[in-house]
């Protein structure tokens, strides 16, 4: 499984991508205004960070504006995704990135059928939002189950399944049993997957061990 981390923090982004385990970045409009920064020079910065896929998302609704918006981002890096809405503009706009050999993040996925569309549009990546549907008493884990069920069907769908609105480490390890290709999560959640608590109590046990020994490594 890949991971995306979700978030537009420039300093956040830096320091798990000097971890060697960060595959790329996805934003969208609320993470951007919560950076303060603008727009275009922030996805540039995160595109020289980050030499995995970038998503950046358009910001209008509306077919023609929608496109225009998209040829600004997609030469922006050859890294970027451009991030389209799950509707039938944003399905054009994809069908024509993707042709085209830009990547296309199509997000705000709610259900199986709206990923079949993706699919069939040619999109890179289709986001089904867990905890939303979970914050109104829906299945989310059981949408990443379907639409991974119903692309392994059909070996012509390139698309990757890309677990996005994920809120706890539970979310990616499920994700990832179902062969959820990718994760897109906060950086508090990727941090959370280091923690286990008979890990803390084990390295506290060798290190008081090593220090009765009285001896030193360097």
């Amino acid at each position: 499984m890949k991971f995306f981390v979700d978030t537009a923090d420039i300093d956040d982004i830096r320091d798990l991508a000097a971890t060697g385990l960060l595959d790329g970045v996805t934003t969208n409009p609320s993470l951007v205004a919560k950076s303060g920064r603008k727009f275009i020079p922030l996805i540039e910065e995160i595109c020289e960070i980050v030499s995995g896929p970038v998503s950046a998302e358009v910001a209008a609704t509306d077919y023609e504006t929608m496109r225009k918006e998209a040829e600004i981002l997609r030469k922006i890096a050859d890294n970027i995704a451009v991030k389209v809405p799950l509707t039938p503009a944003g399905l054009k706009v994809c069908k024509e990135l993707s042709d085209g050999g830009t990547m296309v993040n199509v997000t705000l996925c709610f259900s199986p059928a709206q990923a079949i569309l993706a699919a069939k549009a040619g999109a890179t990546f289709v986001s089904p939002f867990v905890g939303r549907l979970d914050d109104i008493s829906e299945d989310g884990l059981g949408l990443i189950s379907d639409i991974c069920r119903i692309y392994e069907n059909y070996p012509s769908f390139d698309t990757e399944v890309l677990v996005a609105s994920v809120r706890n480490p539970l979310h990616i390890v499920e994700s990832a049993k179902m062969g959820a290709h990718v994760a897109t999560c906060p950086p508090s959640v990727i941090r959370q997957l280091y923690n286990h608590p008979l890990t803390t109590q084990g390295l506290e046990t060798f290190v008081e061990d090593w220090k009765k020994t009285g001896q030193s490594i360097l």
